[in-house]
């Protein structure tokens, strides 16, 4: 399996960043708890607001909001497992992720490319999808395969169905993927089960896993509950990936926004938790800051980092395993 040798070597430390003391680590969960248990997440799934309701949470059906308390939030955050293993199509590169490891993936979801022929920008295509696949399964920095772009030429209905097919065609690691419905998350958990040898063996060698985002403000569509329930009882990885946008779609200062982050991303956490516990979940973060003068995401400011750290230190706090856009 793939594995840092010098990661979780105390012999090894070198540069790092303590970005909150530990008071500030409970103010951020103490906040968190408070906006989950009086403002609650908009959740826009019926077979989620049932779950929530069965595990404990208050429903309002008429405003499909969930209000959390604080013991189920806490529960939740104690059955998720503190580490996970991503398996590969080739056992010898099998990920482990938890404690203090560091890896590596591909960013994901482009939706154009550079044409490596002529230079010009265009729209990215299934193809361009099995050349990165290939060249991720080649490198040794990268230990698994993100979904790496959006193919444009396929139906968009199924293009994640497309997309997968190319990764896991392409790639001998491990292979993360992005479903946008309960049918095509099945789908998807049908195709892995195929490559994996069967539901059983897949369930036992998770070669497949999922990313879903929460959308900011302090809501989760239909499709990504779909998703985190049909991983979930399948004992497949979830990583809730919150992407909130300091100064757009969550409060400007970055304390504010880590809350908003947090919070959502721990909702997703309890339905998993709720559907079946001890299901794997990973703490995901693509959040940073809005560039004021344009109204775009910025990506690489050093807002951004510092949000990644402090959410890191969050998912140590919770001994859930982490995951990163890169700033």
């Amino acid at each position: 399996m793939r594995r840092s040798k010098a990661a979780g070597e105390g012999m090894f430390e070198g540069f790092s960043i303590s970005c909150m003391s530990e008071e500030a680590i409970d103010r951020i969960h103490d906040a968190t708890l408070e906006v989950l248990k009086f403002t609650g997440i908009k959740v826009y799934s019926d077979d989620a607001l049932e779950i929530y309701h069965g595990g404990g949470c208050t429903v309002d059906k008429a405003t499909s909001t969930v209000y959390f308390p604080a013991h189920v939030v806490e529960e939740c955050i104690r059955s998720a497992p503190p580490s996970l293993v991503l398996a590969a199509r080739d056992p010898k590169n099998d990920f482990i992720m938890g404690g203090k490891r560091v890896g590596f993936c591909n960013f994901s979801c482009g939706v154009q490319v550079v044409d490596l022929k002529d230079g010009k920008i265009r729209s990215s295509t299934k193809q361009d999808t099995v050349d990165v696949a290939k060249l991720v399964d080649y490198l040794d920095q990268y230990d698994i395969l993100d979904c790496p772009v959006v193919p444009r030429e396929v139906n968009q209905e199924v293009f994640c169905l497309h997309n997968y097919e190319a990764m896991t065609s392409n790639t001998t690691k491990h292979c993360s993927t992005a479903p946008h419905s309960f049918r095509h998350a099945e789908l998807m958990i049908e195709m892995a089960a195929a490559v994996a040898g069967g539901k059983d063996k897949l369930r036992h060698r998770p070669i497949i896993s999922a990313d879903v985002c929460p959308q900011s403000p302090l809501s989760i569509a239909q499709e990504t509950c779909e998703t985190i329930i049909a991983y979930a009882r399948h004992d497949l990885p979830v990583n809730v990936l919150s992407m909130a946008l300091a100064g757009g779609t969550s409060p400007v200062t970055l304390a504010g926004t880590l809350v908003t982050h947090n919070a959502e991303v721990l909702a997703g956490i309890c339905l998993s938790q709720l559907t079946k516990k001890g299901a794997p979940n990973i703490y995901g973060s693509s959040t940073t800051m809005m560039e004021m003068r344009r109204g775009t995401a910025s990506v690489g400011c050093p807002e951004m980092a510092m949000l990644g750290a402090c959410v890191a230190t969050m998912a140590r706090r919770y001994r859930i395993p982490s995951f990163l856009a890169g700033s």
